[in-house]
């Protein structure tokens, strides 16, 4: 049953079960008892009805495993509830604001007689109208806020010429959203819902309805707020790290047209000579866009592995070789063979997006490993392949950080230090020969994004599991009361990046910590010891005489379930959940961290 329902929250949607079946969906999807929900406070100030939108958008929510709580405003009370506040909201305290606004929000459109000056003028009234929700709301909670940008009008006074000239509606809603783009590059924990890219998807016929706006104040058309819903639960998620990792590939007749051992390097459908050709090339560059932004690309493919490499030799072929972190071309069955790339990775199987064009393939491995996501793709439509990897957002991300983009090369580094590892005689040995060095400092402005990924991604090694948004890192980095340290790494074959973060809460002379994680491609190389030596080091700083840690056990962090005692923390107490608390004296600490030089 627990198929069948997220197979309902995966595109494509069946909107009109999704509106019928919400109540039963919510309740089923509430009863999951292996989930482990992220909870979250989230605030919909509309600017229309949203009782509809709020309701779908918690089913999308509770698919991706973030269990939300909502205060929604008023009818069209979203500037007054920002700019104003009310006891209410204040008592809510939103760890995200949604604003719920489209066109029929603008109060100053242009007329065809209007002066530039005049339009200009109504254009810097909009905006500043909405820059004053944002600026109101940052002031007050100083929480996450996600704004819609204003989708085109289905009218156009002027036709064609709407486009161009300053007096078109179309012109004036364009530059205004220009504005709403160049607010979110400039502003940390604000993000913009692509709200005009989803009615043109949908198209205006069918994203507005103007008797449904008239009778009772819908923006969205009924049938389509479940695909405004889904956008803003791909975000929302993005923001709070839950999102995919890894995309794995199928080579024949998904990388490229054909089967290699059968028609070989040369006819392969890869290049432009034919529609097909053209099709699997277009599917490789999209591939390779999200490689280059931090997609961890994987091959899994029946196949003799000499023979699938050298499909890469083809003069056309947009991917290499050296473009995946793992390449498995073998015989066994393709469960197997994904169940070891995520070891080898060091990844969750639910961090995995398959793509294959055969649907016995696709079905044995929703069965073997319901973690993994596997949509539906036809081998017909290459384009479907896109099409599925972008409608589901497995790969959304709310930010880009210099260590996206070179997360790729990193895990591809991994194989060499594997190699290393299997050279020298003894594991000290192999760390001694990484070479490793590593910055420890207190958190930075500039790593407040990737940290907060971090918490909403890390769970291997996650003691405690809390997630934190942006605006809460930055909160706590700039709180004497806290005690922030953020970890980089770098060794022999490059720099893996910032891959770990503790945040300490000071009370008295104790030290409580609150999180402490660390990204699995770096586990077990001492990473742990050098950032707990200076936490104490931290800690004696302050004249803190105890340090407290705690552990949270869930299905995937059982790997640092004896952390604590192997540091020498003294076990306090612990429940009937496993949930536990350790002790450490600070006074004849001893440094532990051995093999990694500290810049």
């Amino acid at each position: 049953m627990a198929e069948n329902l997220l197979a309902a929250l995966e595109y494509p949607y069946d909107c009109e079960l999704l509106l019928r079946k919400r109540k039963s969906l919510r309740r089923q999807l509430l009863a999951r008892k292996e989930e482990a929900y992220i909870e979250k406070r989230i605030a919909i100030l509309g600017g229309s009805t949203t009782a509809d939108v709020k309701d779908m958008l918690e089913l999308f929510l509770l698919g991706a495993g973030i269990r939300p709580s909502f205060y929604e405003s008023e009818y069209n009370r979203f500037y007054e509830d920002a700019v104003f506040g009310n006891s209410e909201l204040d008592d809510f305290a939103p760890e995200i604001v949604i604003i719920w606004t489209s066109f029929v929000n603008l109060l100053n459109t242009p007329k065809i007689k209007d002066t530039p000056a005049e339009i200009a003028a109504k254009l810097n009234e909009d905006y500043r109208r909405f820059e004053r929700v944002w600026e109101s709301l940052a002031e007050r909670y100083n929480t996450v806020v996600i704004q819609n940008n204003i989708e085109l009008p289905y009218m156009r006074p002027l036709g064609n010429l709407d486009g161009s000239l300053p007096q078109g509606i179309c012109c004036y809603v364009e530059e205004l959203n220009k504005r709403f783009a160049l607010y979110a590059e400039k502003n940390t924990g604000f993000y913009l819902h692509d709200l005009h890219y989803l009615a043109a998807k949908i198209g205006l016929a069918h994203f507005y309805n103007p008797f449904q706006y008239y009778g009772f104040k819908f923006a969205v058309n009924y049938d389509a707020v479940p695909e405004a819903a889904a956008g803003l639960a791909h975000l929302t998620g993005a923001v709070l790290g839950k999102t995919k990792k890894c995309l794995v590939l199928d080579l024949d007749n998904t990388i490229w047209g054909g089967v290699i051992g059968d028609d070989g390097v040369e006819n392969i459908q890869l290049g432009h000579e034919t529609p097909a050709a053209e099709a699997y090339t277009e599917f490789q560059r999209y591939v390779l866009e999200l490689k280059n932004r931090g997609v961890i690309l994987a091959v899994c493919s029946k196949n003799d592995e000499d023979i699938a490499k050298a499909g890469f030799n083809h003069p056309d072929s947009v991917l290499s070789y050296d473009d995946f972190a793992a390449f498995r071309a073998n015989w066994e069955p393709k469960d197997i063979n994904i169940r070891a790339i995520a070891q080898e990775i060091n990844i969750g199987l639910d961090s995995l997006v398959f793509i294959d064009d055969n649907p016995a393939e696709r079905a044995i491995v929703r069965q073997s490993l319901p973690e993994v996501a596997v949509p539906e793709v036809d081998v017909r439509d290459v384009f479907s392949y896109i099409r599925a990897i972008e409608e589901n957002a497995y790969f959304e991300v709310a930010s880009l950080s210099e260590d996206d983009f070179k997360r790729n090369e990193t895990y591809r580094k991994n194989r060499e230090r594997i190699k290393l590892a299997g050279s020298v005689g003894s594991y000290e040995e192999y760390l001694q020969s990484l070479k490793m060095q590593a910055e420890l400092a207190a958190f930075k402005p500039i790593y407040f994004d990737r940290i907060a990924q971090l918490t909403g991604k890390s769970n291997q090694f996650n003691l405690t599991t809390r997630r934190y948004t942006r605006a809460d890192i930055e909160n706590m980095a700039s709180n004497s009361r806290f005690i922030t340290l953020y970890g980089r790494l770098s060794d022999c074959f490059g720099d893996n990046g910032l891959i770990a973060a503790a945040i300490g809460e000071q009370k008295g002379l104790e030290l409580h910590i609150l999180l402490w994680l660390m990204s699995c491609r770096v586990l077990k190389r001492g990473m742990e010891n050098v950032m707990l030596d200076k936490l104490v080091g931290e800690a004696n700083d302050r004249e803190i005489k105890e340090i407290y840690g705690y552990y949270y056990p869930t299905k995937k962090n059982k790997m640092v379930a004896g952390l604590y005692e192997s540091f020498g923390f003294e076990k306090v107490n612990e429940d009937g959940a496993g949930n536990s608390v350790w002790r450490l004296s600070v006074a004849g600490y001893e440094k532990q961290g051995r093999f990694i030089k500290i810049l």
